[in-house]
């Protein structure tokens, strides 16, 4: 975390409470803090962060998993230094309204978006490993400026899939469960995981709320430092890396149960997952859908992993064999834009990955993928003048997005725009500049 916002005496006391309550559990609260911590920087109790021209297009809050709520995920990008801000939960867009409000109090410019896996099984990609790390022929995709007018019916299109990804979170559960019996661990899917959620407002569960339920579970039982690290040595067998067993050792650690999760996911993951299908979509249906609300549909590229960026990824090939063939089907399939991350890969995959979109004329989206406190919400990597494109596309994401808010027809993919500015440079220069109007 970087609070660059600095105070004077008088005001450390409600800078600190505002600041606690920005993960309040009432969105009014939150949103009120918010209004109260812009109050103190409009007064010059506070002072502005330096800016610079950062974006991140792709912030997750605790509507699916993340340490911030939507208004402490635009505080933290605003302290940051960051000049736009993206929100993108997994299955859910509960997070957007508080997020769009939340860049009005402070001033930044915001996008909205939602990821999910989609089923790549009827296409040329069935059976292959695609950007997920747990399983074939299911892909990470993302929904891209999502029309305000549009909300709705994203949060009703992710009903049934958040249901049926429920059924198998409860069998996952009672995976751990099984695993973690000789050692008289056990989890409750309703009482342990659900609570630490805000499915009851709309968010998902994933993966990450069950391991992080665990990863509690295990500090109740053994503590922070050298119990809880040999357990992990040598009962679960977990070979840990030099810098997270340092983290894991250090009972001081204010991110332990985060540093914890990351190995958990990293090296339990295997052992407790369970395939998932009836919570992803087919891929064309969700690109259908994409279209149909005026949304920018976009491929999520991994790359093969050397040293994962979030730490909970191991070492593994994904895409970058057959890439050529995936842009090829991607192009075909109707996809509008390819999102990356340029931390997480080598200059290598991002030179390919960026001269394929503009040889398919795909629209390229970037953003750093936060869901825990360790990670910086300013991707430097970006600030590599060959990634300018990526500021430029942020500015048109945002114009896309509010233009498309006012009248679908103007969305950036819409036939009647696409035939007004067939060469997509064209689109991004229009669009751009379309970021300054009202919605």
């Amino acid at each position: 975390m970087n609070n660059n916002v600095n105070t004077n005496e008088s005001s450390i006391i409600s800078y600190s409470h505002f600041i606690d309550n920005l993960n309040n559990d009432a969105v009014t609260i939150r949103l009120k803090s918010l209004r109260r911590l812009r109050n103190l920087i409009d007064k010059g109790e506070t002072s502005e962060p330096e800016r610079g021209n950062d974006v991140n297009n792709h912030i997750h809050t605790t509507y699916s998993f993340s340490p911030y709520s939507p208004a402490k995920s635009v505080w933290m990008a605003y302290t940051s230094g960051l000049i736009t801000a993206g929100i993108m939960d997994h299955d859910s867009i509960g997070g957007a309204e508080e997020f769009i409000e939340a860049g009005r109090i402070m001033n930044i410019p915001t996008t909205i978006g939602v990821e999910c896996r989609a089923d790549f099984s009827s296409t040329p990609l069935n059976g292959r490993r695609i950007n997920n790390p747990d399983q074939s022929s299911i892909a990470y995709v993302t929904l891209h400026g999502i029309p305000h007018t549009k909300i709705d019916v994203v949060r009703k299109y992710f009903v049934p899939y958040t249901n049926e990804r429920n059924k198998r979170n409860r069998l996952m559960v009672e995976r751990i469960n099984n695993l973690f019996a000789p050692f008289n661990i056990k989890q409750d899917f309703d009482n342990d995981v659900v609570p630490i959620s805000k499915f009851h407002d709309g968010g998902s569960i994933t993966e990450r709320h069950i391991l992080y339920s665990l990863a509690l579970k295990l500090m109740e039982k053994f503590g922070k430092g050298e119990n809880l690290t040999d357990f992990l040595k040598n009962k679960l067998h977990i070979k840990l890396k030099v810098n997270l067993e340092n983290y894991l050792m250090d009972a001081t650690n204010p991110f332990y149960e985060y540093d914890l999760l990351g190995v958990l996911k990293s090296d339990l993951i295997s052992s407790i997952y369970i395939d998932a299908k009836k919570e992803c979509p087919d891929i064309k249906e969700f690109i259908e859908f994409s279209n149909s609300i005026g949304a920018i549909s976009a491929y999520a590229y991994l790359g093969d992993v050397a040293d994962s960026v979030t730490g909970d990824k191991k070492t593994q090939k994904f895409e970058d064999e057959y890439i050529e063939e995936l842009f090829d089907i991607l192009k075909e399939l109707g996809f509008n834009a390819v999102t990356y991350m340029p931390s997480r890969n080598t200059r290598v995959q991002l030179k390919r990955v960026k001269a394929l979109c503009e040889k398919h004329g795909l629209f390229q989206i970037s953003g750093e993928d936060i869901n825990s406190p360790r990670q910086s919400f300013v991707c430097k990597a970006m600030r590599d003048e060959e990634f300018n494109n990526l500021i430029d596309s942020t500015w048109a994401l945002i114009g896309h997005e509010k233009a498309a808010t006012k009248n679908l027809e103007d969305a950036m993919f819409s036939k009647k725009t696409i035939e007004k500015y067939l060469n997509l440079n064209d689109r991004i220069a229009i669009y751009k500049n379309k970021h300054n109007t009202k919605i």
